[in-house]
């Protein structure tokens, strides 16, 4: 079955870059033009400083597309030449307005035969990883929150000790000797890139991570010893970027959320979104959660349409699905 096509969007220039966004549109549907079709915005991982919007896994975006649903998957600027608040979390918000303000179905309408309406009483937010996280931003600090986010496995509740604890298991994949100055070759790339690496979203590399860029050495240095928020947000300002801190201030004001995480996750800890779950459940949020069993951490990328982790991991858009009267 071939995979959804996308048309290329530019929502936002800085220092000079374009900062794009790959849309995908579900075929024309003559009643969708009185209602307009929900939106989804499909944010990669990557630990906010790596991947692309080109590596959302696709069967996920057809089965958007199959709910009639516009699928929205940007890219932003990468970790650590910004910081995840200016950065990533900014440039999401960003589109999220761009959304909002009429920017995108102007955009959309240009040139275009069958003419998509966008539902914006319905614009969701999903991302797997960090990419999680940065859907989970889209419920808080901003004037408009989504109308509902699934988050599958992301980062939160920061100031827990794991966020420091080094992994094993990822040190012993670092090459014996690291690239010189890895560190300040990241920093000093100008404008701030939107594209590096891989997203670490279960895409298969024969050779294995490509320890020849710097960016790659980079992040998974910072992993593998415990560093990632405080590379990526130095100032350690929990309550700016966490989506725990921010649902218990938000109460239930915060969107409708549904988790999705893998019980043997070793990279982000099922713990942290049972915390995050019970925060939701604490304030009055409308929200779910399922454990996909025996699952490490970026399964999505791997996953077959059709198995039962396919299956369980539909709850979210299904949740989604539930929020469009």
């Amino acid at each position: 079955m071939a995979k959804p096509t996308s048309r290329r969007f530019i929502y936002k220039i800085v220092d000079g870059l374009e900062i794009d966004v790959d849309v995908y549109l579900p075929s024309c549907s003559p009643g969708k033009q009185e209602t307009g079709h929900p939106v989804i915005v499909d944010i990669h991982g990557g630990a906010f400083m790596l991947g692309s919007s080109a590596m959302v896994n696709k069967d996920q975006v057809e089965d958007c597309l199959n709910r009639s649903w516009i699928v929205l998957a940007p890219n932003h600027r990468l970790c650590p030449g910004v910081d995840l608040l200016k950065g990533p979390m900014q440039d999401c918000r960003d589109l999220l307005a761009w959304i909002y303000d009429g920017s995108f179905q102007k955009a959309l309408s240009t040139g275009e035969e069958c003419k998509h309406r966008v539902d914006l009483d319905h614009v969701f937010a999903f991302g797997t990883s960090s990419g999680g996280t940065l859907a989970l931003s889209l419920g808080f600090d901003v004037p408009r929150p989504v109308a509902g986010i699934f988050d599958m496995y992301g980062p939160c509740n920061f100031s827990d000790p794991f966020w420091e604890t080094p992994l094993p298991h990822v040190q012993a994949r670092l090459p014996a000797k690291p690239i010189d100055d890895c560190k300040s070759k990241v920093f000093e790339e100008f404008p701030v890139p939107i594209v590096g690496g891989v997203s670490l979203e279960g895409q298969t590399n024969p050779g294995g991570p490509n320890f020849a860029d710097p960016r790659v050495t980079f992040a998974l240095t910072q992993i593998a010893n415990g560093k990632v928020m405080s590379a990526v947000f130095p100032s350690r300002d929990w309550d700016e970027v966490d989506p725990l801190l921010n649902v218990a201030k938000a109460g239930s004001r915060f969107p409708p959320t549904f988790i999705v995480h893998g019980a043997a996750d070793t990279m982000v800890p099922i713990s942290l979104s049972r915390d995050l779950y019970a925060a939701l459940r604490k304030a009055g949020v409308k929200c779910g959660m399922t454990e996909v069993p025996d699952e490490e951490h970026t399964f999505a990328g791997t996953m077959k349409v059709g198995t039962r982790t396919w299956d369980l991991q539909r709850e979210g858009f299904d949740f989604l699905e539930s929020l469009i009267e």
